[in-house]
């Protein structure tokens, strides 16, 4: 099988993944739906240069075949030892966040297709609110969301932006490595998890020797990287993370409880003063074709920061909403706008909604 091919083909189609399984053919993920390759060639206006390829069910031989592709010797003995293994790799300007794991002693392979194009703020549907947020040069900034919700996106945005308009020094630590970022007024220096650092606490405990004014983490997982982030913050460095949380009550409630009861209450007072903002974002589909991102956006004033120093999160979404007139946005709020814009459904705007309320 020709998985140059198959992986040149998946970014051709615009594809958000493509997912490798034994006993099927190759599929892809397009506007948030699972496709057959072969059903997307046939279909495709984008494909027209590749009709009359077609791929096989994946066999066994198949699957050891694309992880001789995909790995080099050591990610494959490391797969063998831990049975899951995240990796990267380029194509031309396209790169592929892989993920390489087993479902019933048979390998299984999902790539998500990272394009060359290095985003805009602009062009991820934000307006010039945003870089307020990202002007104030420190502070603890969270994109939050399930998986598949655009936060890398977001994050390279950010970092597109800071990119172009200040001479910083950026450090970013990634699993794997993402968008590939070339220097215009900063430094970038991107840092690949099991290449160029062991661990996030550990990379993270040595950052500020390096000089950073931005250190961006692809996700904070674990209770030792987000006491280093809220630190890293607090001594007065921008920070960009992600994490797998739904919307700002969530967020700050898993930092919160991820902590031991006995420092609940340093950790409570800390994250009231380094909060920036929390970016909650779910990418739905659009009326003409591709998803569109609808977006909860916290900011942290003095409201905010009181009901995180008194424990009353869950009062947030009350801040929340009636604070547009500082640049937050609540999600209902946020799916009005894009159906009233002609963007999104008024099915898909309710089914999204929080209070599920009429349009």
């Amino acid at each position: 099988m020709d998985f140059n091919l198959l992986f040149t083909i998946a970014a051709a189609a615009q594809a958000s993944d493509l997912h490798l399984i034994f006993g099927l053919q190759p599929m892809l993920r397009l506007d948030g739906q699972l496709f057959e390759v072969n059903e997307t060639l046939q279909n495709s206006y984008l494909l027209e240069k590749y009709k009359g390829t077609s791929f096989p069910v994946m066999t066994d031989k198949d699957m050891n075949a694309a992880v001789d592709f995909l790995l080099n010797k050591e990610q494959k003995a490391a797969l063998l030892k831990n049975r899951e293994l995240d990796s990267g790799f380029s194509i031309g300007d396209v790169r592929f966040r892989v993920n390489v794991s087993f479902a019933c002693d048979h390998l299984r392979v999902v790539a998500r297709v990272i394009t060359g194009h290095q985003p805009t703020l602009e062009e991820v549907g934000f307006d010039d609110s945003i870089k307020k947020i990202l002007d104030k040069k420190q502070g603890l900034i969270l994109v939050v969301g399930p998986t598949g919700s655009g936060k890398s996106t977001t994050l390279a945005a950010m970092i597109n932006y800071l990119n172009e308009t200040y001479r910083y020094s950026i450090t970013t630590f990634e699993d794997p490595i993402e968008f590939v970022f070339a220097p215009k007024k900063s430094i970038i220096s991107q840092r690949q998890y099991g290449t160029d650092f062991l661990s996030f606490p550990e990379g993270l405990s040595h950052v500020l020797r390096q000089d950073p004014n931005v250190i961006m983490i692809g996700e904070m997982r674990d209770l030792e990287t987000i006491a280093s982030a809220i630190t890293i913050a607090e001594t007065g460095h921008l920070v960009l993370a992600t994490l797998h949380t739904a919307n700002s009550v969530q967020s700050v409630d898993r930092i919160i409880d991820i902590f031991p009861a006995h420092q609940q209450g340093q950790i409570k007072s800390q994250l009231s003063n380094i909060l920036s903002a929390v970016i909650a974002q779910h990418l739905i589909p659009r009326l003409d074709g591709g998803r569109v991102a609808a977006r909860e956006i916290m900011l942290n004033n003095s409201a905010i920061s009181n009901l995180i120093r008194e424990n009353k999160v869950s009062q947030m979404k009350n801040v929340i909403e009636t604070s547009s007139s500082e640049g937050m946005v609540c999600l209902d709020h946020d799916l009005k706008r894009l159906y009233g814009a002609g963007l999104i459904s008024k099915e898909v705007a309710l089914e999204y909604m929080e209070n599920n309320r009429e349009i």
